[in-house]
C-alpha cells in the first residue's frame, strides 16, 4: 500500500497516478470515456486523507484494471478543485463518460470504500456483472458491520443498474428491516419484479420481514423469560420469547425456545412452533450452523 504522496510503482502506474490541472483532461475526462476514473482530492496536511487515500488505492488495485484513480493535491491545483466545487477534503469523485457521476466527502468505512469502487467499476459495460456482484458483496458486509443505511444505498444503486438482481433486491429489503422501516420493506417486497418474486433471496427476505413484524409485538425479553419460568406451559409466552430473542440477535437461543415448545406440544396453535422454526430457517442461509443444528434436532424429535 502506498503512503500518501508516493509515486506508484511501475506495475500500478497506469492504474493510480498523481494528476495536475494540466493533465486532468487527459487523465480523468478523456480516460473516463474508456474506463471509470476515481479522483481523490487531498492535501498533505489533511489527517483523514492519510487513511482514505491508501484505502482507495488498495481497492482500485484489487479491482484489477476495471477502474483507475487520479490523486489531486488541492494545494497545488486549486483551480480544478474550485471548478468541481471541492469545499472540504478528502473529496472523492467517480468519473464516467467524461463527467462526475458519484462521489462522497470525508472519511468513510472500508466497506463503503469497497462498495464505491465496485459501483464505479460496474459502470463499464464489459465488467458490469463482476462490478455489480462486488457491490452486492460490499453491501452485505455493510449490513454485517451494522451500516444498514450505507447498505441500503448500495443495494439501491445496484438495482438502478440491474432491476432484477435478486441478491440486491433481497439485500435492500433486509437493510430496510435493519433500519426498522418495516412498511417500506413490505412495500418493496410487494413491488418486486415478477421474474425474481419467487427467488430464494426474496423468500428469505419475506421470512425476515415476518419475523421482524412478530418481534415488534412480542414484548420485553425479561418479562417473557419470567413468564416462561413461572409457567413452562405458557406456550404463547414461549413463542413470543423466541421472537424477541431473534429480534435481539439471539437467534440460536430463540431456536432453542421453539424446539422446547415443539417438544412440549407440537400440535399447539396449529403447529405454530414447527411453522416458526421453518420461518427462521428460511430467513437464514442454508449452511448456517444454526439452521443445520436446528433442522437436525427437529428431525430427531419428529421421528422419536
Amino acid at each position: 500500500m502506498l503512503e500518501l504522496g508516493q509515486t506508484a510503482p511501475a506495475e500500478t502506474a497506469d492504474l493510480i497516478k498523481d494528476g495536475t490541472e494540466a493533465t486532468f483532461m487527459a487523465d480523468v475526462v478523456e480516460m473516463s470515456k474508456t474506463v471509470p476514473v476515481i479522483v481523490d482530492f487531498w492535501a498533505p496536511w489533511c489527517g483523514p486523507c492519510k487513511t482514505l487515500g491508501p484505502a482507495l488505492e488498495a481497492a482500485v488495485t484489487a479491482a484489477g484494471g476495471k477502474v483507475r484513480m487520479v490523486k489531486i493535491n488541492v494545494d497545488e491545483n486549486q483551480a480544478i478543485a474550485g471548478q468541481l466545487q471541492v469545499q472540504s477534503i478528502p473529496t472523492v469523485y467517480a468519473f464516467h463518460e467524461g463527467k462526475p457521476v458519484d462521489g462522497f466527502q470525508g472519511a468513510v468505512p472500508g466497506s463503503q470504500i469497497d462498495a464505491f469502487v465496485a459501483k464505479a467499476a460496474a459502470l463499464a459495460g464489459d465488467v458490469e456483472d463482476e462490478g455489480l456482484s462486488a457491490a452486492v458483496e460490499a453491501a452485505e458486509q455493510m449490513l454485517t458491520d451494522g451500516e444498514a443505511a450505507d447498505a441500503k444505498e448500495t443495494f439501491a444503486a445496484v438495482l438502478e443498474e440491474e432491476p432484477e438482481n435478486s441478491a440486491a433486491y433481497g439485500g435492500l429489503v433486509r437493510a430496510l428491516i435493519a433500519l426498522e422501516e418495516l412498511e417500506e420493506a413490505e412495500a418493496t417486497l410487494n413491488g418486486a419484479p415478477e421474474a425474481i418474486s419467487q427467488s430464494s433471496d426474496l423468500e428469505a427476505a419475506h421470512a425476515q420481514l415476518e419475523l421482524a413484524k412478530q418481534a415488534a409485538d412480542a414484548g420485553p425479553i425479561g418479562e417473557l423469560t419470567a413468564a416462561v419460568e413461572a409457567d413452562p406451559d405458557d406456550h404463547q409466552a414461549r413463542l413470543d420469547l423466541a421472537s424477541a430473542l431473534h429480534a435481539n440477535g439471539q437467534v440460536e437461543e430463540g431456536v432453542a425456545q421453539l424446539l422446547a415448545l415443539f417438544g412440549r406440544d407440537r400440535e399447539w396453535n396449529d403447529g405454530a412452533a414447527k411453522k416458526q422454526l421453518f420461518t427462521v430457517f428460511e430467513a437464514l442461509k442454508a449452511d448456517d450452523p444454526i439452521v443445520l443444528n436446528g433442522r437436525r434436532k427437529l428431525s430427531s424429535m419428529i421421528f422419536l
